[in-house]
C-alpha cells in the first residue's frame, strides 16, 4: 500500500501496543513518523522520530504538533491511539469524580485538541487523514468502565464531527474498535481482574480468547493494518466510519 509513502504522520501512544505496530507499519511503507507518548525510554525503542509529551494536556498537545511541524512537516496523518484504559474503575456509584475527569481529560480532550491543530493546515492542503482508536467498549459497555466507555464513546462522535466538518476539504476521520488486544494496558486489566476473582492472569486471558470465534484476542500488529488503511490515500472514499477489529465478535 503506497497511499502513505512521503506523507507526515503523528502517532500517540506510539512507544508500545496498538500505537508501536502502527507507526512502524506506517514507516516501513515510506511515511515520515512521528512517536508521542509520556515514557522517552519506550520512543527511543521504537527506532522512529519521537517527542515525549503528555497528551491529557493542551501544552502537551501543542507540543506534539508544532515538533511535528518543525522537525517533518505539517501533519498530514493523524492517529489518535494513546489512551488510560478502565483496570483502576469501579462501579458508577462509586466511581470518582477524579478518575472520571483523568479519563475525559486524556482519552476525549486530547484528542480533540490534536484534531482541532492539525486541521487548519490540512485543510489548507486540501487532504488529511485522521484515525481514532476507540473501543468496542464504546459500543458496548464493559462493567465498572463508566469513564473509558463513555470517553471511548465519546471519540466516535469526535470522530464523526472531524468527518463531517473537514469533508469538503478532502479530510477523512474514522475509527478502529478493538476487542481485547494483549497490550500492556490490557495486561494491568487483566491482572486487576485476577486478582479480584482469585484466579491467574492467564485463566482471565483463556477467557477473553473464548469470546472470540478463533478463540484468541487480536494482535497489535492487526489492528495496525486497519489503522494503516484509514491513513492512506486509497481510503479516500471512507469517511465517518468505525470498525471493529474483534475477530467477528461484538466485545
Amino acid at each position: 500500500m503506497a497511499g502513505v509513502e512521503g506523507r507526515v504522520a503523528l502517532v500517540t501512544g506510539a512507544g508500545r501496543g496498538i500505537g508501536k505496530a502502527t507507526a512502524k507499519l506506517l514507516a516501513s511503507r515510506g511515511a515520515r513518523v512521528m512517536c508521542v507518548s509520556r515514557n522517552q525510554q519506550e520512543l527511543e525503542a521504537t527506532g522512529l522520530d519521537y517527542v515525549v509529551a503528555d497528551l491529557g494536556t493542551v501544552e502537551g498537545c501543542e507540543l506534539a504538533v508544532a515538533e511535528t511541524r518543525r522537525r517533518l512537516g505539517s501533519v498530514e496523518i493523524l492517529v489518535c491511539n494513546h489512551g488510560l484504559g478502565s483496570a483502576h474503575e469501579k462501579v458508577l456509584w462509586e466511581q470518582t469524580p477524579e478518575v472520571w475527569e483523568q479519563s475525559m481529560r486524556i482519552n476525549l480532550d486530547g484528542p480533540f485538541h490534536l484534531s482541532r491543530l492539525v486541521m487548519p493546515e490540512m485543510i489548507t492542503a486540501g487532504y488529511g487523514r485522521l484515525v481514532y482508536t476507540a473501543s468496542t467498549a464504546a459500543q458496548i459497555a464493559e462493567n465498572a468502565g463508566s469513564a473509558y466507555n463513555a470517553s471511548k464513546a465519546g471519540l466516535l462522535g469526535l470522530m464523526r464531527s472531524v468527518a463531517t466538518d473537514g469533508g469538503a476539504h478532502g479530510i477523512t476521520a474514522n475509527a478502529v474498535l478493538p476487542g481485547w488486544v494483549r497490550t500492556e494496558m490490557a495486561e494491568r486489566s487483566a491482572t486487576a481482574e485476577a486478582r479480584e476473582r482469585g484466579i491467574s492472569t492467564d485463566q482471565v486471558w483463556a477467557e477473553r480468547s473464548a469470546l472470540y470465534p478463533p478463540g484468541r484476542v487480536a494482535t497489535p500488529d492487526e489492528v495496525a493494518q486497519m489503522i494503516a488503511f484509514f491513513a492512506s490515500e486509497e481510503s479516500s472514499g471512507v469517511s465517518g466510519e468505525s470498525v471493529r477489529v474483534a475477530l467477528g465478535s461484538h466485545w
